[in-house]
């Protein structure tokens, strides 16, 4: 990207928007074919802990990510410090400790801090009209047929259970990302005008989930009766789901804010089973991550399958956050607040 800058934005959400004082980062990216941007020595001698990348195809891209790295440390620190009066022992400072910009295809998406990670923990937002409830009762209704048909929520849980839940989850999850993300693409061309930056964080949102599958694939391959159970399962939630959001977007968001608040605690069971003294799941601790994850996390040669689920439980905190802030915002006017 020859000449391209990223500026960063930080935005507080207010604790009545979003539950909790929250921390945002984003990026717009703004084109400038003469006036490329260099990974200054100023900037690296006051960031020495940020290490040039070589063999880099487009040495532009390469000082970009540098550039962007130094700043979102500097920024990070400044933002964790200053809002730790803000913030109780239940709240937690939101915050991304780099953005990867990908050596593919995929979406630039946060790469989140260990400190992040091991202090995501399990929340509910209660329902405050008839359309929460009912979006609540809808993911409560799923959660609990399918944790009995899963064999969840009976026996021991096994690595092969959390495979089976994990996959079969995750082809569904990948969905209201990309279906809320193309209607309002729709959406904004028909009615020519801006869409106030939700599009590129609803598509980000379906990437991450299919990268979650694929990574769940390398240890798995389903057979022909799963496939199929996908299938039909797939056909019915996107058909549900699009015609669900032509009529309700909010309803649509803070059903999937639910969701993910599932997600949340399904991936907590699993780091408890990994961690615990005599886990049914301790087998993950030393299991070497799949490098489609280390690629995608920025993860370490040395990293196991507990890094990995500890990730993907980030992950789906942001997902349950962003849902659930979509869904107090007017579908129509409002601008996300986490970067347009």
């Amino acid at each position: 990207m020859i000449g391209s800058t990223q500026v960063l934005r930080i935005r507080t959400i207010p604790k009545h928007k979003t539950g909790a004082h929250h921390t945002r980062f984003s990026f717009n990216q703004r084109i400038c074919s003469n006036r490329p941007v260099r990974f200054t020595s100023e900037v690296a001698a006051q960031n020495p802990s940020v290490i040039p990348t070589t063999g880099e195809k487009n040495p532009t891209l390469s000082d970009d990510r540098l550039r962007v790295n130094s700043a979102m440390k500097v920024k990070t620190d400044q933002v964790q410090q200053n809002a730790e009066n803000s913030t109780t022992n239940s709240e937690q400072i939101f915050g991304y400790s780099s953005v990867d910009f990908g050596n593919s295809y995929n979406l630039p998406h946060p790469i989140w801090s260990n400190e992040f990670q091991s202090n995501v923990q399990f929340t509910h937002r209660p329902p405050n009209n008839l359309v929460d409830r009912l979006a609540n009762l809808t993911i409560s209704t799923i959660r609990f047929n399918f944790d009995w048909m899963s064999g969840w929520s009976f026996g021991t849980k096994t690595t092969s259970k959390a495979l089976n839940r994990a996959i079969f989850l995750e082809s569904i999850a990948g969905i209201p990302g990309s279906v809320g993300g193309i209607l309002r693409h729709l959406h904004s061309l028909r009615r020519l005008r801006r869409d106030n930056g939700w599009i590129h964080t609803l598509m980000e949102e379906a990437e991450n989930e299919r990268m979650h599958l694929l990574t769940f694939l390398e240890l798995k391959k389903p057979g022909r009766f799963f496939r199929s159970m996908v299938w039909i399962s797939q056909g019915i939630f996107f058909n549900f789901f699009f015609v669900s959001y032509l009529i309700s977007p909010i309803f649509c968001h803070r059903l999937v804010g639910y969701l993910e608040e599932q997600a949340v605690s399904t991936y907590t069971h699993i780091l408890e089973s990994i961690d615990g003294k005599e886990g049914s799941m301790s087998e993950w601790r030393t299991t070497p991550a799949p490098e489609i994850a280390r690629n995608y996390w920025n993860m370490s040669p040395n990293a196991t399958m507990r890094d990995v689920i500890s990730v993907i439980r980030a992950d789906e905190a942001h997902h349950r956050d962003v849902n659930h802030s979509f869904a107090d915002l007017d579908p129509k006017v409002g601008t996300n607040p986490y970067g347009a």
